[in-house]
């Protein structure tokens, strides 16, 4: 009794399936609901024959040109993938796999939209098949037909996996000459080269992208930039970064990063000793000689004033740092005289909520 009520509900439910895919042959929510009812209603091996079937039935309904009928389209093409490859298995899954991948890949339209995941799920395939170059041929072709960063990435890091170096620059050149201004994948291609203890080509690689007329992260370059100079043990040349950045900007930000890698001293991948007191004192001095440079620079411009005040509580709160070789009063001296009715202290990090005289102390 109790079984046929169960089919007579499965039976009312093909024929609910059937009606709304019959109204509506794109409702892939529909025809998704009705392979699962189907998976349902019998093991694996009996019933997939007539999962095949709808399957083939809902993919012979190719969308018109609408990007997200065909996002619906290629997600139902990977499923039909997926459930040949685990789920239906047996001695043809293999080619019956591959096949889907490449009528999915084959029907989608380029040249007016292209989706990343149906190329990286189709070379994934291929690489638990270990089949690599057949993983490469997928990915090559996504390059040359539609390139997107997905696609870039995982080549990268599948053939990074593989230590194929070489295969690696070819890409990144390829995927830079493609996104010219992704600052991030710049800093990841030098990055490599400095894993791999090429200095001079890692250097090479950022003087290229800071020369870049657009980039998207700038900041993020600059700093990388730097950093690689400081760890390699360059201070000079991690300056002189500091100082080209400066003619290109004068950005607070800029003049305070500066300031601080003067103050921190110049520890490398070579050099994680503590300073000594002499080279402390160096490192101070070149500390405040690039917050007075910022200070005469902003004190030519009026409409900087703002941009004066919190360079001033960055340097006071600097020199606090440095204990007895601190000097407060150096920093003091050059804050505005404050007529105001309510407001705060020096160094206090909030705003203050008053109206500003600046009037420079001599």
């Amino acid at each position: 009794m109790v079984y046929d009520v169960e089919r007579q509900n499965r039976d009312w439910r093909r024929l609910q399936y059937e009606h709304e895919v019959g109204n509506n042959p794109l409702n892939y929510d529909s025809w998704t609901g009705y392979i699962r009812l189907e998976e349902d209603s019998a093991p694996a091996p009996a019933n997939k024959h007539r999962i095949r079937e709808l399957y083939a039935r809902a993919l012979a309904n190719v969308p018109p040109l609408c990007k997200l009928l065909w996002k619906r389209y290629v997600d139902f093409w990977i499923d039909y993938a997926r459930y040949e490859e685990f789920v239906a298995a047996g001695g043809d899954a293999v080619e019956r796999t591959r096949q889907a991948y490449r009528q999915c890949l084959e029907l989608i339209p380029h040249t007016k939209f292209s989706f990343a995941k149906a190329w990286l799920h189709a070379a994934q395939f291929e690489i638990r098949q270990l089949n690599l170059e057949g993983a490469r041929k997928i990915l090559g072709a996504s390059i040359g037909c539609a390139p997107k960063a997905a696609i870039f990435d995982k080549y990268i890091e599948m053939e990074l996996r593989l230590g194929n170096v070489d295969r690696c620059r070819k890409l990144y050149e390829n995927y830079l000459d493609w996104s010219p201004r992704n600052s991030n994948n710049w800093v990841k291609y030098a990055e490599l080269e400095k894993t791999l203890g090429e200095e001079e080509r890692a250097r090479g690689i950022f003087e290229l992208a800071i020369g870049q007329p657009q980039l998207d992260k700038p900041g993020l370059l600059w700093k990388a930039y730097i950093d690689f100079e400081r760890w390699e043990g360059e201070v000079e040349r991690a300056r002189q970064i500091y100082e080209r950045l400066l003619d290109r900007t004068q950005h607070l930000k800029v003049w305070i990063s500066y300031a601080k890698f003067e103050a921190q001293g110049h520890q490398s991948k070579d050099s994680l000793v503590a300073q000594g007191r002499e080279e402390q004192c160096v490192c101070i001095q070149r500390c405040r000689g690039v917050f007075e440079r910022a200070v005469k620079y902003l004190d030519k411009n009026n409409k900087l004033k703002v941009e004066r005040l919190m360079l001033l509580k960055e340097w006071l709160i600097m020199e606090t740092s440095f204990g007895d070789m601190g000097d407060v009063s150096l920093v003091k001296a050059k804050f505005p005289m404050n007529s105001m009715r309510r407001g705060r202290g020096l160094a206090s990090p909030l705003p203050l909520r008053c109206s500003h005289q600046y009037l420079s102390r001599k």
